[in-house]
């Protein structure tokens, strides 16, 4: 045992558990229909342990041999004969690197936490579609669409002395004129026409923050910069025309900078017309004031510019107008980690949601199911130690809570261990799903452990479960880049833009033979578009870590031993690099070798006995046969 090891043993004394040491019960091979494929039949094919006491090292170890845990249930599938293989997937957090989408929920949470989210609009209904095809996009091109001309209604009723466009004219050339009288545009050029148009929905740059909520826009500024560039070529011996303030440049008339002046003297719009004016790329936009008003309040919170995909967009403040500080309401937000044990308000949390986003029906969410699959653990505690070998929290199972002006809004239930934090499970608020919570949490426990890495330097990774390539549910895990699968067979890890091109070609592949295999990785472009596409699909639909878990009934395991499919020829004498006399058996109080048991069987006993030892060393390795307790009656 290393000194780390050991250390984390001596710390571990105190836990209420009896003994310090893993302490397994083999509950065998099971086949039962599978939660992925939906076969039908006893196609999905595992190995279960029932684990009495589990040690975080040991379980580390198993987690690296392709184990996961339900409750006290630990289980592995077996690869090469199981209906859909599962690869566990992890994350280096310190390399980790966030995609569009990934940084797009992070923001979002902050603006429904700032007060300025708008759950009524487009993007947020975005959020919560179970599809990306054509007919949904279509589908929001119509909302939108409609939205904007009932909005340009109920304006031009707002405003019956004239219609809606020529006003907006009117008052831009107004503004012209303001300019003009105070030196900010010089009076010695042709006037242009102004030309208000009305932004269609399919029209609007969806790339540019804000433009769901773009109403009409004006590219006067264009013109009067083409006209002041006129006079200059026209005038001799002027370099430029006064722009006022004694500025001077060609940058000075540029469109930009034009549209910024015009913008400034129309931000009176935002009291008598609800509209919020916007100077973006030299046009001036006019946005919906209800829904866009709180967007930019942030910006000008922070005094700071928006970059889009189409350039650098300047703004007007609207800070001080009564009504947004009136609808700006900051949240106060919480995360809570606390050691895993049973809470009512996470049970009443846990029951909405396994009924509303999974269809489950109320007998199927009882409080005794909650606590063997959520609650309870095998997992001994090992408590802070002061020292770079424990992080301050200690290690084992947890719940990490998510709370929103002290209200639960989720719940991760997972396990911190000497290498990684392990996520098993996640559940939220239904009438919270427009803030994706799935990702927001995967997000944040890659955060906890980069932070935690300062503490214990061990803890370097996020685990994410398994990952299965022929179940589109699954696909999601990929996009936390950059990630890797485990080899079923030698248990290395394997970069995943590589394991892909392996499994394009089959659902159960040995990983670490890519080098003997002629496939090449895919270019990043080409992976990058694909774990987009299935991550946005997948986060479409329930946006969490569902799955592994959640498809394994403990209860298929029990009263299993006349169920085991004690097949013989399966087993190959030599397993690893180990003897099966060495494995560790518990028996009432008493821990021996199986060398010095052997002869207290019978020879039909011993038979059956070292088959099941032989299975045994196979699936939990020859190191952790000898450091487990194989307990027996």
């Amino acid at each position: 045992m290393s000194e780390k090891k050991k250390m984390r043993s001596e710390a571990s004394s105190s836990n209420s558990n009896s003994s310090d040491d893993s302490v397994v019960v083999d509950v065998g091979r099971r086949r039962n229909s599978c939660g992925y494929c939906k076969s039908g039949g006893p196609n999905s094919i595992s190995h279960g342990l029932w684990a009495r006491n589990l040690t975080v090292d040991d379980y580390q170890a198993l987690l690296d041999r392709g184990w996961r845990r339900s409750g006290c249930l630990l289980y592995k599938p077996e690869m090469e004969k199981t209906c859909c293989p599962s690869y566990t997937i992890r994350l280096k957090a310190s390399d980790f690197a966030p995609s569009t989408e990934q940084r797009r929920v992070l923001k979002r949470m902050q603006r429904f936490l700032d007060g300025t989210l708008d759950k009524s609009s487009d993007d947020l209904m975005d959020a919560t579609d179970t599809s990306g095809d054509a007919q949904t996009t279509s589908s929001r091109q119509s909302r939108s669409l409609a939205a904007a001309k009932s909005l340009t209604g109920k304006l031009e009723e707002k405003y019956k002395a004239e219609p809606l466009i020529p006003h907006l004219e009117s008052q831009i050339d107004k503004a012209v004129h303001m300019c003009i009288e105070s030196g900010d545009l010089s009076s010695d050029f042709q006037f242009p026409k102004v030309s208000v148009k009305m932004v269609a929905p399919a029209k609007r740059k969806l790339s540019t923050e804000g433009s769901e909520d773009l109403l009409f826009t004006s590219s006067i500024s264009f013109q009067i910069a083409a006209a002041l560039r006129r006079q200059r070529k026209d005038v001799e011996h002027e370099k430029i025309s006064e722009l006022g303030a004694g500025k001077r440049g060609q940058d000075a008339d540029a469109p930009k900078v034009i549209a910024a002046k015009l913008a400034s003297r129309l931000n009176y719009l935002a009291e008598s017309l609800g509209l919020l004016v916007r100077s973006c790329n030299g046009h001036i936009n006019f946005y919906s004031y209800e829904r866009r008003v709180g967007k930019d309040a942030v910006v000008s919170n922070h005094n700071e510019m928006k970059q889009s995909s189409s350039g650098i967009c300047s703004k007007v403040s609207f800070s001080s107008t009564p009504r947004e500080n009136h609808e700006l309401k900051r949240r106060r937000f919480e995360v809570r980690l606390k050691r895993s044990s049973f809470d009512p308000e996470e049970y009443s949390l846990y029951r909405r949601y396994q009924i509303r986003v999974h269809n489950d029906s109320p007998d199927e969410v009882g409080e005794s199911s909650y606590r063997r699959f959520l609650v309870d653990t095998p997992l001994i505690f090992v408590p802070p130690s002061g020292d770079p070998t424990v992080p301050p929290c200690g290690f084992g199972s947890f719940h990490q809570q998510y709370l929103i002006d002290g209200r639960l809004v989720a719940v991760g239930v997972i396990d911190i261990l000497p290498k990684c934090l392990s996520s098993k499970y996640l559940f939220w608020d239904p009438d919270l799903a427009f803030l994706s919570l799935g990702k927001y949490s995967a997000l944040q426990e890659i955060r906890w452990v980069t932070q935690n890495q300062v503490h214990c330097p061990s803890l370097q990774y996020y685990y994410l479960g398994y990952y299965i390539h022929s179940c589109s549910k699954m696909r999601y895990k990929a996009a936390y880049r950059p990630s890797e699968l485990l080899c079923p067979l030698r248990y290395q890890w394997v970069r995943f833009d590589v394991a892909k091109t392996l499994l394009d070609r089959k659902p159960y592949t040995v990983l670490s033979d890519f080098p003997t295999q002629s496939g090449e990785p895919l270019p990043p472009s080409n992976l990058e578009k694909y774990e987009e596409q299935n991550d946005e699909h997948f986060h479409g639909s329930n946006d969490i870590f569902v799955g592994e878990d959640e498809e394994m009934d403990e209860f298929n395991y029990e009263g299993s031993d006349d169920e085991l499919v004690a097949e013989s020829s399966d087993i190959q004498p030599k397993v690893e690099d180990g003897d099966i006399g060495s494995i560790l058996i518990g028996l009432k109080e008493v821990r021996l070798r199986y060398k010095d048991l052997r002869q207290a069987f019978a020879s039909s006993e011993r038979r059956y006995m070292e088959t099941q030892l032989h299975r045994y060393m196979r699936v939990v390795g020859a190191e952790l046969s000898e450091r487990m307790v194989y307990l027996l009656g």
